[in-house]
């Protein structure tokens, strides 16, 4: 599949500036949809049974929202399911949609798979979650360490250029991350033109009063935890086979796979999710050989995927 997109205002070296396109699959937008690092809403019944509802709720609305009509168009669309939402279901849709393109795109264009919702620093940045001017994302660079902050908007039209002024404003508050100032603040959009879905993302001159944010070593749980509770409900014949693909574990329900490399699913099964990532970091090269997504985690998606959503389909769950 091709998404358009358009990168403005990048320093050199960093993203392009241009207007081109990215081939993704099914399996990053939902490897995407399942780790993108915010508190949940069901984040208040901590783990168990309701992460797993979670994952499957990250699912099924992208499942809703977006399709491939025929197998050889590129083009992801608008399904006329999401259509017919009533507009504020259309908003929370669309600001998740917002968020799981934009990790796609910073994991594929700025090498960082990990991105972390700033609700999950609540405890050190307190009132500053309340107001509007604020980014949604932060993550950092695989390779070289470096810290971005993301502000990520959903929308069902092209953004307008006062759009894209207010978005800088608030990508550009976060001020450190680990005592480290971010190398990037980037703005980004995801949305239809046309039914058919685009991306957007700048990185803007900084703005606004600085937010700071000095510890991210217990956050990674919301990153890992969705994902590892739906493989861990999963059905498999030889999770414990030290071959990587044997790890991968069905779930017929939604017609996909999971799959977590043996060294990074031990961790896992621990609830570390810290030094899970670290692990993750330390075997970029291996993870990449075997098809693996940067953190360790594969989706593998069954043909359905590629079908138009049908109006009749079963909520997943």
């Amino acid at each position: 599949m091709r998404v358009p997109y358009e990168a403005a205002d990048f320093p050199s070296g960093s993203v392009r500036n241009t207007k081109s396109h990215l081939d993704v699959s099914w399996d990053e937008i939902l490897w995407a949809a399942l780790t993108v690092g915010r508190p949940n809403i069901h984040a208040v019944f901590d783990y168990g049974a309701a992460s797993l509802h979670e994952a499957l709720f990250r699912i099924s609305a992208v499942r809703l929202a977006v399709e491939q009509r025929v197998h050889w168009d590129p083009r992801l669309r608008r399904t006329d399911a999401f259509r017919r939402l009533d507009p504020t279901e259309k908003g929370a849709v669309s600001y998740f949609l917002g968020m799981t393109f934009c990790k796609v795109f910073a994991s594929r264009m700025l090498n960082t798979p990990w991105l972390l919702h700033l609700d999950v620093f609540k405890d050190q940045v307190g009132a500053m979650l309340h107001e509007r001017s604020r980014p949604d994302l932060i993550g950092q660079n695989a390779s070289t360490g470096d810290w971005y902050s993301f502000e990520s908007k959903g929308r069902s039209s092209p953004p307008t250029t006062g759009d894209k002024d207010n978005a800088k404003g608030q990508a550009s508050r976060i001020a450190s991350v680990d005592g480290q100032a971010p190398a990037l603040h980037i703005a980004s959009f995801t949305f239809l033109r046309s039914e058919e879905l685009e991306f957007y993302w700048r990185d803007p001159e900084p703005l606004g009063e600085p937010i700071v944010i000095s510890d991210t070593e217990g956050a990674w749980r919301w990153h890992y935890e969705p994902v590892t509770m739906l493989w861990r409900a999963a059905a498999s014949d030889a999770a414990d086979a030290p071959d990587a693909e044997a790890r991968v574990k069905s779930l017929e329900d939604v017609d996909l796979g999971v799959a977590i490399h043996p060294k990074i699913a031990r961790a896992l099964e621990n609830d570390d999710w810290s030094t899970a990532r670290k692990i993750a970091l330390g075997m970029q090269q291996e993870l990449r050989e075997l098809s693996y997504e940067p953190d360790g985690v594969a989706i593998r998606t069954g043909p359905s995927w590629t079908l138009p959503f049908r109006s009749d389909e079963q909520p997943f769950g």
